[in-house]
């Protein structure tokens, strides 16, 4: 592991940032989300399957975040995707919706669509839902 200014910057950095992830609408009932596909391809120029569950967790557990409250976190324990449609430009949405949502569970169904409305991906997100010691409620929701 190296150190100084270039590791420090990296662990700043959120990876809804890095990869461009934008919040449209947030709700503990529906979130959406949407994020480029250029800069987050495979190497043959096709939206990176880990790119599109990275935006899967990040709608899901903003929505579980919300749903949990102040002074609570949700933190992902298990996330599973099937992928439908190859992307090789634009931009993809993922919307969040409630599967289950309990007092220390919850459960959101995430479709990735295109912009004409085409599912590119279904994903399903259980979060654990936990306490949050020193960390605003604000800080955990863009």
């Amino acid at each position: 592991m190296t150190s100084g200014p270039t590791s420090a910057r990296r662990v700043d950095q959120r990876l809804d940032v890095t990869m461009g992830i934008e919040i449209l609408e947030a709700s503990a009932d529906r979130v959406v989300a949407t994020m480029p596909v250029a800069g987050n391809t495979q190497p043959y120029g096709l939206l990176h399957g880990g790119a599109t569950c990275v935006l899967a967790e990040t709608a899901g557990s903003i929505a579980a975040t919300l749903h949990a409250g102040d002074g609570r976190m949700a933190v992902g324990v298990d996330l599973n995707a099937t992928h439908h449609r190859a992307m090789r430009d634009g931009v993809v949405t993922g919307v969040a919706t409630p599967v289950h949502r309990g007092r220390s569970v919850a459960c959101y169904e995430v479709v990735v669509s295109d912009a004409a409305g085409r599912r590119v991906a279904t994903a399903r997100l259980t979060c654990q839902l936990i306490d949050a010691p020193g960390v605003a409620h604000a800080a955990l929701v863009p």
